[in-house]
Protein backbone atom coordinates (compact mmCIF):
# COMPACT_ATOMS: atom_id res chain seq x y z
CA UNK A 1 0.00 0.00 0.00
CA UNK A 2 2.86 2.20 0.52
CA UNK A 3 3.86 1.79 -2.50
CA UNK A 4 0.58 3.11 -4.45
CA UNK A 5 1.22 6.05 -2.32
CA UNK A 6 4.31 7.25 -3.06
CA UNK A 7 3.62 6.30 -6.98
CA UNK A 8 0.66 8.79 -6.67
CA UNK A 9 2.49 11.21 -4.48
CA UNK A 10 5.08 10.71 -7.55
CA UNK A 11 2.79 11.39 -10.76
CA UNK A 12 1.07 14.86 -8.64
CA UNK A 13 4.41 16.14 -8.24
CA UNK A 14 5.26 15.34 -11.94
CA UNK A 15 1.73 17.37 -12.74
CA UNK A 16 2.35 20.72 -10.71
CA UNK A 17 5.45 22.39 -12.76
CA UNK A 18 2.78 22.19 -15.63
CA UNK A 19 0.22 23.47 -13.82
CA UNK A 20 2.71 26.37 -12.40
CA UNK A 21 4.01 27.00 -16.26
CA UNK A 22 0.64 27.48 -17.14
CA UNK A 23 -0.47 30.10 -14.65
CA UNK A 24 3.06 32.07 -15.78
CA UNK A 25 2.24 35.39 -17.18
CA UNK A 26 3.92 35.94 -20.59
CA UNK A 27 4.76 39.08 -22.45
CA UNK A 28 4.80 39.48 -26.03
CA UNK A 29 3.80 41.65 -29.47
CA UNK A 30 0.58 40.24 -30.96
CA UNK A 31 1.68 39.29 -34.95
CA UNK A 32 -1.69 37.98 -36.13
CA UNK A 33 -4.98 38.13 -35.04
CA UNK A 34 -6.81 35.41 -37.39
CA UNK A 35 -10.82 36.12 -36.61
CA UNK A 36 -12.01 33.23 -39.57
CA UNK A 37 -10.24 30.57 -36.97
CA UNK A 38 -10.20 32.11 -33.61
CA UNK A 39 -6.63 32.14 -33.00
CA UNK A 40 -3.87 34.72 -32.50
CA UNK A 41 -0.37 34.43 -32.90
CA UNK A 42 2.10 35.71 -30.47
CA UNK A 43 5.48 36.72 -30.70
CA UNK A 44 7.61 36.31 -27.61
CA UNK A 45 9.54 38.61 -25.42
CA UNK A 46 13.50 36.93 -25.70
CA UNK A 47 14.14 36.33 -21.92
CA UNK A 48 17.20 36.73 -19.96
CA UNK A 49 20.46 38.47 -20.55
CA UNK A 50 21.02 39.89 -23.95
CA UNK A 51 22.81 38.36 -26.13
CA UNK A 52 22.43 34.93 -23.73
CA UNK A 53 19.96 33.51 -26.10
CA UNK A 54 21.13 31.29 -29.42
CA UNK A 55 18.01 32.52 -31.47
CA UNK A 56 15.35 35.33 -31.71
CA UNK A 57 11.90 35.78 -30.40
CA UNK A 58 9.43 32.47 -30.66
CA UNK A 59 6.19 33.18 -31.96
CA UNK A 60 3.40 31.10 -31.06
CA UNK A 61 -0.16 30.48 -32.72
CA UNK A 62 -2.76 30.41 -29.50
CA UNK A 63 -6.49 29.62 -29.95
CA UNK A 64 -8.09 33.05 -28.86
CA UNK A 65 -10.27 33.37 -25.78
CA UNK A 66 -14.00 33.64 -26.45
CA UNK A 67 -15.61 36.80 -28.07
CA UNK A 68 -12.19 38.28 -27.43
CA UNK A 69 -10.74 39.07 -31.01
CA UNK A 70 -12.53 42.58 -31.88
CA UNK A 71 -10.02 44.60 -29.54
CA UNK A 72 -6.60 42.62 -30.29
CA UNK A 73 -4.50 44.05 -33.18
CA UNK A 74 -1.13 43.42 -34.40
CA UNK A 75 1.62 45.54 -32.81
CA UNK A 76 -0.33 45.44 -29.63
CA UNK A 77 2.22 44.49 -26.69
CA UNK A 78 0.52 42.09 -24.37
CA UNK A 79 0.98 40.53 -21.10
CA UNK A 80 -0.74 36.86 -20.82
CA UNK A 81 -1.44 33.70 -19.34
CA UNK A 82 -2.21 30.26 -21.68
CA UNK A 83 -3.70 26.89 -20.92
CA UNK A 84 -4.53 23.63 -22.47
CA UNK A 85 -7.86 23.11 -22.89
CA UNK A 86 -9.03 20.16 -24.88
CA UNK A 87 -5.81 19.94 -26.43
CA UNK A 88 -5.24 22.99 -28.01
CA UNK A 89 -2.79 26.29 -26.44
CA UNK A 90 -5.39 28.67 -25.28
CA UNK A 91 -5.08 31.52 -23.96
CA UNK A 92 -6.64 31.92 -20.73
CA UNK A 93 -5.90 35.93 -19.85
CA UNK A 94 -4.84 38.70 -21.73
CA UNK A 95 -4.03 42.36 -21.58
CA UNK A 96 -2.33 45.21 -22.63
CA UNK A 97 1.14 46.44 -21.31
Amino acid sequence: MKLVGIALAGSVLSVIPSLAWAQQPLTGTIVLVDRINGTIGIQQAQGGTVGAGSGGATQQLYKAPDGGLDKWHAGDKVTFSVGDVGGRKTITKIENQ
